[in-house]
């Protein structure tokens, strides 16, 4: 059955409802990123509980002009109104005030998500404008989504994509270094707002299928997973994009095979899953790469120390070092140097002599900078500089016994 999902055949609803989500994902995860890497992912919150108000007015205004109190367009324009009135306090409180951007955040958060579940309230004693069901805006809801609505979702995802696309340079140098914007002729507040209003946009898109509470996650998920990857922004861009759109399609795919599962907490929980799976196997930043360069690293200093011991004629007393030895073929079971142990230990023992001038030289300040007490001197300095170092050393090394 699942597989049926992911490979949409299971009809014309759960095909719209899976495509929609994955557009929605990768929207999310490219919008996201940029509010990742300018260290405020809580004003995403913020944003997100700012616009259930508005959902909630925008429901009764048009109940009451007599309209369709259901339609997606007005109650997703509700929302953007809410979540921008609630932006442009968090904005005022940090700047104009004494109050610090976080505690900003929880206070606009709060207030406009309590006023948001009165209005709700309200309306579930309203006698027409078809009101049930409207509280899947917290959590969202796939049911019943109509060609109209994954459409205006859709298109609406393009344009923010689009939007990402088009001003990803200045996001990136604000992102970065916004003092260096500054002083470049970048005006670093409209870049954030800029900022704001993707992030804004992509909240409202994704409100009805995953709702306000977890749009959230599908904003931080993606790029977070990414940074594990790479190093590059436009490869956590790529990347976040993958990542979102994997989610929402994965997660309204098991959503559609599995009865009674809401698709918004799926593909949070799809994204979570692929977080951890790069939490521990991303190669340079994930824990089990960071166990095995931890591990290589103390295989380098266990013998490198070995070597030093082994060329002034100390004995080893440390078991790891010991098998590590032998295992390399430096040393006979019986503690004595092989020939091959012998010659990479005189070598040892040279480049340390040779790191010693290097670290007293300004003119090998860079080369210095460098030393970790492992690497060797070849991968630092060019063969003319070596011989000139080994033409200041004070003596011949010792030989080995």
């Amino acid at each position: 059955m699942i597989w049926e999902a992911l490979f949409l055949g299971l009809g014309y609803n759960a095909t719209l409802v899976t495509l929609g989500a994955a557009i929605l994902g990768i929207a999310a995860g490219v919008g996201g990123s940029f509010l990742f890497l300018r260290k405020r992912a809580l004003v995403s919150d913020a944003i997100s509980h700012a616009t259930l108000p508005g959902v909630g007015l925008a429901f009764v205004v048009m109940v009451g002009l007599g309209g369709d109190g259901r339609n997606l367009v007005g109650l997703l324009t509700g929302g953007a109104v809410s979540a921008a009135i609630g932006l442009l306090c968090v904005n005022w409180l940090s700047t104009r005030t004494r109050l610090a951007e976080d505690a900003a955040i929880g206070a606009v958060l709060s207030v406009f998500f309590g006023f948001g579940i009165v209005v709700l309230t309200y309306i579930q004693t309203m006698t027409s404008g078809r009101q049930a069901g409207l509280e899947g805006f917290l959590l969202g809801s796939t049911a019943g989504m109509l060609q109209s609505d994954a459409l205006v979702l859709a298109l609406a995802a393009a344009l923010t994509l689009a939007l990402v696309l088009i001003l990803r340079r200045p996001l990136t140098l604000v992102a970065f270094d916004p003092d260096f914007a500054r002083a470049t002729g970048r005006n670093v507040d409209r870049i954030d707002l800029a900022m704001m209003a993707i992030v804004l946009a992509v909240t409202v898109v994704g409100l009805k299928i995953v709702g306000l509470i977890l749009i959230v996650a599908l904003l931080i998920i993606p790029p977070v997973t990414a940074r594990f990857w790479t190093e590059r922004v436009d490869r956590v861009l790529l990347g976040a994009g993958i990542v979102g759109g994997l989610s929402g399609y994965i997660g309204a795919a098991i959503s559609a095979a599995v009865p009674d599962v809401p698709t918004g907490p799926i593909i949070v929980l799809v994204g979570a899953a692929l977080f951890l799976i790069s939490l521990l196997c991303a190669p340079g930043r994930g824990v089990v790469s960071s166990v095995l360069h931890h591990r290589q690293y103390q295989r380098r200093v266990h013998l490198r120390q070995g070597l030093l011991a082994l060329a002034q004629g100390q004995p080893i007393y440390e078991r790891l070092t010991q098998r590590l030895m032998e295992q390399r073929g430096l040393m006979r079971g019986d503690g004595v140097a092989t020939e091959k142990g012998r010659a990479h230990a005189a070598r040892a023992l040279l480049d340390e002599a040779r790191w010693h001038v290097v670290r007293n030289d300004q003119a090998y300040a860079a080369a210095a900078e460098r030393y970790d007490g492992l690497t060797e001197m070849q991968k630092v300095l060019t063969a003319d500089q070596i011989r000139e170092i080994d033409a200041r050393l004070p003596a011949p090394q010792g030989a080995m016994p």
